[in-house]
């Protein structure tokens, strides 16, 4: 009912129209009667008269079922396009926690073909099911207005054909929830193999993904057959039911006539009457059928809308102001499980523009202590400070917009190098793009470019090379001008050329900034002011690279294996 609410007006001037439509069948039935009686009596200028009226009552009807599919097929669509922006809205506000055990072809299935099937359904409804509903009871109640005891006896199977609908209906739902689940999954593998595809072919498992897509495209196949085979005996069924009904009528009528309780002109007006009945409840059968199928789009929309996001704001945050980047982790704790902790009472306090280098084997907390300060997710203990400001009291933007993060795996968007590099700012000028690509070192490459920095970067910037990608990536956290600075592995999968080209940008980038650096290889990090050696969620070690060396400790012996050659 909320989504309908902003189109109540454009529904309403629909359900006039509809009404308008309605109100023409019982008319046509009745004229019918007379049209036969003066069919069988000769009598042609009643005839012509008759025609000329019904003619007119068609052409106003027709008028007003257009008004009433195009005003409905407005309204359906712009509450499906609301719903979308709805559901991709709440997405966008969701934790990365989320997104870590999400499919990605599912959530995009879901955005799309749900949607779309809901508003298919909210069109039917106002488009088909209200008027075919309307039209069952204006029709059946001039039915019962001829002849109450006909139509009593022609409705006998009524009930019977109510509790095969409904039944046909419920598994209609659970083999269409089914057969949309399965091609979510089929979704979620193409997206999977294709952004995977230099694997495969690397590792020559083209065969091997053709056999696993065989396996799901045939699941996917019995589960839409399921739904085609119901549907199936469904109609066969149903329509046996309403020729029997029809016979039964032909069979009373007789009756009723020999009996002298129908005249043959109100039996013609009551079988025209009947006549309407039969396309409206072979459409609200179909209906019903499409509603069931619908549910579960709905179910799997809303299910999406109901999930809560395990990073909020607090009500009353505040806009961080602009900090100097001074951070303190305070006896922090956190874990993915809770009885599994990656971080255990931690420790650390930053100076404004002190450069740490964050040290230790795979899974000791590198990269959970500094996804703790974006607020990627948040510690079951303790407390994050920026500028001796608890970052729970902040909004999330004025929080981040002060964070730059330089990731391993540079992700580039469709759209020109300009608008990566001036990522998330819809108006940017392009004086300071270009500027920022000097500092990061990829201004040369990006004016080698037939079209410079409006030159299009395709889908995750294949065209790019790594090192051009991690410029860019470099360039983008540039025109950020941030305070704090993550570096994860920023150079761990570069050659040696493209890693001295982006170690010369990030040293432009790091200076006057807290900079956290995450880094396995050794002497990216001899710089640092201080490194930090972590090992299970702990600082076992700290100080320069030097005096790190003279303690012979763990960082010693990292670097030792790292250069024994």
């Amino acid at each position: 009912m909320p989504l309908l609410r902003p189109q109540g007006r454009t529904i309403t001037l629909a359900l006039m129209c509809t009404a308008v439509f309605t109100a023409a069948w019982p008319l046509t039935a009745w004229l019918a009667g007379k049209l036969l009686s003066a069919l069988v009596g000769g009598n042609l200028r009643t005839l012509v008269l008759l025609s000329a009226v019904v003619a007119a009552i068609f052409l106003v009807q027709k008028i007003a079922q257009y008004g009433q599919d195009s005003l409905m097929a407005r309204a359906a669509l712009a509450i499906a396009l609301d719903l979308r922006q709805r559901t991709y809205t709440h997405l966008q506000r969701l934790s990365l926690s989320y997104f870590e055990r999400a499919q990605t072809g599912d959530l995009t299935y879901r955005l799309t073909e749900d949607i779309d099937r809901i508003g298919e359904v909210i069109n039917k409804v106002f488009h088909d099911f209200v008027p075919c509903l309307l039209q069952l009871i204006v029709v059946f109640g001039y039915m019962i207005y001829l002849n109450w005891q006909l139509t009593l006896a022609s409705i006998v199977v009524a009930p019977l054909m109510a509790v095969l609908i409904g039944w046909f209906g419920e598994q209609l739902m659970a083999t269409s929830r089914k057969s949309q689940n399965l091609v979510s999954d089929l979704s979620s593998l193409l997206t999977e193999v294709f952004s995977g595809i230099r694997l495969v072919r690397a590792f020559a498992a083209e065969d091997f993904e053709i056999q696993r897509f065989g396996q799901e495209a045939e699941r996917n196949r019995r589960a839409k057959y399921a739904t085609a085979w119901i549907k199936a005996v469904q109609y066969p069924v149903v329509g046996f039911l309403q020729t029997l009904s029809i016979l039964l009528l032909l069979l009373l009528g007789g009756w009723q006539i020999s009996t002298g309780n129908l005249t043959g002109e109100a039996f013609g007006s009551f079988v025209v009457a009947v006549a309407w009945l039969i396309d409206p409840i072979a459409h609200l059968t179909e209906n019903y059928n499409e509603f069931k199928q619908g549910e579960a789009s709905v179910d799997r929309i809303f299910e999406l809308l109901d999930l809560e996001p395990a990073v909020v704001e607090l009500p009353g945050a505040i806009a961080l102001p602009r900090v100097t980047g001074k951070v303190e982790y305070q006896n922090v704790s956190f874990g993915y499980e809770p009885r599994a902790p990656v971080l255990s009472h931690l420790n650390l306090l930053a100076k404004p523009g002190e450069a740490i280098a964050l040290v230790g084997a795979s899974g000791a907390g590198k990269t959970t202590l500094v996804n703790l300060l974006p607020r990627f997710y948040d510690p079951q203990g303790g407390t994050i400070w920026v500028d001796g400001v608890d970052i729970r009291q902040v909004t999330l933007r004025s929080l981040r917009r002060q964070i730059g993060i330089v990731p391993q795996e540079s992700i580039l968007f469709s759209g020109t190098i300009a608008q990566n590099i001036a990522f998330g700012q819809p108006e940017f000028e392009l004086d300071a793009v270009e500027e920022a690509a000097r500092i990061a070192n990829a201004h040369q490459f990006i004016t080698q470019f037939a079209q410079g920095y409006h030159t299009w970067v395709g889908e995750r910037g294949v065209n790019l090379s790594g090192g051009q990608r991690q410029r860019l990536a470099i360039a983008r956290a540039v025109l950020l001008n941030p305070r704090i600075l993550i570096l994860d592995e920023a150079t761990s999968a570069l050659d040696s050329e493209s890693e001295a080209l982006v170690q010369e940008a990030l040293e432009r980038l790091m200076c006057d900034r807290t900079v956290f650096i995450i880094a396995h290889r050794l002497a990216t990090v001899r710089r640092a002011h201080r490194i930090l050696v972590l090992e299970q969620g702990q600082v076992v070690e700290s100080g320069t690279h030097d005096a790190l060396i003279l303690q012979q400790g763990r960082y010693a012996r990292f670097y030792a294996q790292q250069f024994s050659g």
